[in-house]
């Protein structure tokens, strides 16, 4: 058996909390019974390194957590994992950044959130040697660098022959764009939402919108649009792979899901479209449950999956 694809995840990690059968949240100091309450690992670094890890490559979380409970239990999710967390830096000043998520029963998924470590992870935080034999190098939630520095470490990877990905985090606007500007030319996936592509852009479709970004320095935007699926765009082509039909429990961790899938696939050959294909069905995997790590899944049953589902 050939040696697993070596991949390192930088950047947000976070712990979350899911918490099913939300109808409303109760007035005063009432309680409600719900369906379910659940943690996972997640965040635009930590999930998708998660489902990277269930595909079958070797990854290694870059990033920083506190002291913690939180800290340990998301340590022990992604060990679990197989992750190499050892570039993981514990800082006692801060708490792990964590998030709850009350999930209403027709899905909708409002969020609470604290950004915590995520905000202290520096460029300094990474060994000059960290990324010396990765062949894929994603760093989830660029904003927190700013541009020139996320770009300086998507240098240091393509320098060592790595590829290169960046995920946002934060919702899409103009001055988002122009605080990461400076990474895109050293990107060779970026991996937005439909939301963000709008609003970074301000097209009216999503289509001119990733094209907008790829002419801003992007070698390739693949954009998860829900339901519809995908949209992958490069200076040549624009594909769209559609969604497949499953019944959702919960999208949390969906775009994570996808963004691993599209890599995996990428990382061993497959094309824009199949790499997409491969990344819905990732996606889906985890639409079907609760958080990126819910089920029992690894790349012969996504691909497998992705055969035998029909698509929407």
């Amino acid at each position: 058996m050939s040696a697993a694809v070596s991949v390192a995840v930088a950047g947000v990690h976070v712990l979350d909390t899911h918490v099913i059968g939300v109808e409303s949240i109760p007035s005063g100091s009432q309680g409600q019974l719900v369906e379910t309450i659940r943690m996972s690992a997640a965040g635009t670094a930590g999930g998708t390194g998660l489902v990277l890890a269930r595909l079958g490559c070797a990854v290694r979380s870059f990033g920083a957590v506190g002291t913690d409970p939180i800290a340990e239990t998301l340590l022990a999710l992604l060990r679990a994992e197989g992750i190499d967390v050892g570039g993981l830096l514990r800082r006692a000043d801060v708490q792990t950044s964590a998030s709850v998520l009350p999930v209403r029963p027709n899905g909708d998924r409002p969020a609470w959130h604290c950004i915590g470590a995520n905000g202290a992870f520096a460029l300094d935080d990474l060994a000059p040697d960290a990324l010396d034999d990765v062949a894929h190098l994603h760093l989830g939630g660029p904003e927190f660098l700013g541009g020139p520095a996320a770009g300086e470490l998507l240098a240091r990877a393509r320098a060592v022959g790595a590829t290169t990905s960046l995920d946002l985090l934060a919702p899409g606007d103009p001055d988002l764009l122009a605080w990461v500007a400076d990474a895109l030319p050293q990107c060779d996936y970026l991996l937005p939402n439909d939301e963000q592509v709008l609003g970074l852009t301000g097209a009216s479709d999503l289509a001119s919108g990733a094209l907008a970004l790829v002419q801003a320095g992007a070698g390739c935007v693949a954009v998860t649009a829900g339901a519809r699926g995908a949209v992958v765009v490069t200076a040549e082509e624009t594909i769209e792979v559609p969604a497949f039909a499953i019944d959702v429990v919960d999208t949390t961790g969906c775009g994570d899901a996808f963004s691993a899938g599209f890599l995996r696939g990428r990382l061993e050959g497959l094309s824009l479209a199949e790499a997409a294909r491969l990344g819905c069905a990732a996606a889906a995997q985890v639409a079907a449950g609760l958080g990126t790590d819910a089920g029992s899944y690894d790349l012969d049953s996504v691909r497998a999956f992705a055969e035998a589902t029909p698509t929407r």
